[in-house]
C-alpha cells in the first residue's frame, strides 16, 4: 500500500505533553469493527466492564533507560559535539546507536562521555567507546570500554530519559518524567522509549480487573528509537522495521493457550505485546515460547494468530503503528476511528489518551476475507 494512505493532519494542540491523572482517568475510544455503532466514547478506569472473566491482558515489562547521551568525538588534537540515542544492545558492552550529527563519526573515533579530563575510563564522570560500525540514517555500533553492570551503571549516570521527539521539541525533560514515562510494572531494563498503552494502568484499576477474573501475564519487548522513524518510502512493501529484543516465557505461553482453550480471549496491552506475541504464534494460533529478535511489520493484509484485542495509544501519521492498528480493526474503521477521536478532542501520542480495538473479521470485511 501507499504510505500516503496511511497520513492524516493532527491539530498540533492534541499533542498530550503530560499524563492525565489518575492515569487510569485517559478517555478511551473503543472499536467495534462492523458493528452497527462500531465507536463507543469511554474512559480507561471502564476496562474491566468491557472484558469478560477469563480474558487476558498481556503486558509488556520492558523499563525505560536513560538512553540519550551527550559526547564529544575525539580525532587527534580535534573534537567535536554529538548526541547519541542507544536504542538495541548488541552485547556485554555493544550499543547500536543512532548518531547525531553521524557525518561527524567515521569507524574506529574515540567517543568521550562525561568528563574529557577524567583520566580513568572507570570513572563514573568519563565513558569511552568506539565506533565500530556505521549504517545507513546515523546508525552507529558502539563498542565500550567497560561492560556489564559497570556499563550500565555508567548510562544511568551519564544519559538522559529520551522522551519522544514530538514531546522533546515542546518542553525539556524534568523530575516528573521519570514516573509518569514509566509503567507502573517495568522491570526489565533495556528499552529506549516506553510501552505507552501501558501507562495508564493503576494499583487500583489492576484490581478491579483481577475481581473481574481477567488474569495478567508479563512479555519483555526492548522497545527501540526506531519506533519514532519516519517511513521515508513511498510503498509499504519497501519499508525494513529496526528489529527489537523480546521474550515470551514458556509459562506465559502455555498459559495463554489454555485462555484461549478455554474460549477466553487473548488482550495485548500496546502495539509491542502485539507484536511480540504475534512473532511467538505458530500458524495454528498456538503461542510458542520465544527469545530474540523481531522485526515484524504488520500492514492490511496481515492475518492475526494471537491476540484477539488491542488496548493501545493513537499513534502518529504515515506511521508502522498507524499501519499495525489499520490491518488490526480494518482500515476504513481505522480512518473513521482516528477522524472521530480527532473531531472530538481525543489527547495523541505517548502522554495522550486510550483506544480499545477489537479485531476486524473476515464478516466485517467488504470481499468477506
Amino acid at each position: 500500500m501507499r504510505v500516503d494512505q496511511f497520513d492524516f493532519e493532527l491539530p498540533d494542540e492534541l499533542i498530550a505533553l503530560r499524563p492525565v491523572t489518575p492515569r487510569d482517568a485517559a478517555r478511551m475510544l473503543v472499536v467495534h469493527p462492523g458493528n452497527e455503532v462500531p465507536f463507543e466514547d469511554l474512559v480507561v478506569r471502564d476496562l474491566p466492564d468491557l472484558l469478560q472473566p477469563g480474558d487476558a491482558l498481556v503486558l509488556n515489562d520492558t523499563r525505560v533507560i536513560p538512553a540519550r547521551l551527550h559526547a564529544r568525538r575525539i580525532r587527534g588534537e580535534i573534537s567535536a559535539g554529538v548526541e547519541i540515542m542507544l536504542h538495541k544492545r548488541e552485547g556485554s558492552e555493544r550499543w547500536r546507536a543512532f548518531a547525531r550529527p553521524a557525518k561527524k563519526l567515521a569507524v574506529g573515533d574515540l567517543v568521550v562521555f562525561g568528563d574529557e579530563n577524567a583520566g580513568n575510563v572507570c570513572e563514573l564522570g568519563r565513558l569511552e567507546a568506539r565506533i565500530e560500525e556505521k549504517g545507513e540514517g546515523g546508525d552507529v555500533t558502539l563498542a565500550f570500554a567497560i561492560s556489564g553492570p559497570a556499563l550500565d551503571e555508567a548510562i544511568a549516570r551519564l544519559g538522559e530519559l529520551p522522551l519522544p521527539p514530538y514531546i522533546a521539541g515542546k518542553r525539556a525533560a524534568d523530575a516528573r518524567d521519570a514516573q509518569d514515562y514509566q509503567t507502573i510494572y517495568a522491570r526489565e531494563e533495556g528499552a529506549v522509549a516506553a510501552p505507552t498503552a501501558g501507562l495508564h494502568f493503576t494499583d487500583d484499576l489492576f484490581r478491579r480487573l483481577a475481581e473481574r477474573g481477567i488474569s495478567r501475564h508479563f512479555v519483555t519487548l526492548h522497545v527501540g528509537a526506531g519506533t519514532f522513524l519516519p517511513v521515508k518510502v513511498e510503498d509499504t512493501s519497501e519499508h525494513r522495521m529496526h528489529a527489537e529484543w523480546g521474550t515470551v516465557s514458556a509459562e506465559t505461553a502455555q498459559a495463554l493457550n489454555a485462555v484461549h482453550a478455554r474460549g477466553g480471549r487473548v488482550v495485548a496491552v500496546g502495539t509491542t505485546s502485539l507484536r511480540l506475541l504475534e512473532s511467538a504464534a505458530r500458524e495454528d494460533g498456538t503461542i510458542a515460547p520465544f527469545s530474540g529478535d523481531t522485526a515484524i511489520f504488520i500492514t492490511p493484509g496481515y492475518r492475526f494468530k494471537a491476540v484477539d484485542i488491542l488496548m493501545t495509544n493513537f499513534h502518529l501519521p504515515r506511521s508502522t503503528l498507524m499501519m499495525l492498528v489499520s490491518a488490526f480493526s480494518g482500515y476504513d474503521t481505522m480512518r473513521a476511528a482516528y477522524a472521530r477521536a480527532i473531531k472530538s478532542g481525543y489527547r495523541f501520542y505517548s502522554f495522550g489518551d486510550s483506544s480499545l480495538l477489537y479485531r476486524e473479521t473476515p464478516k466485517d470485511r467488504p470481499d468477506g476475507r
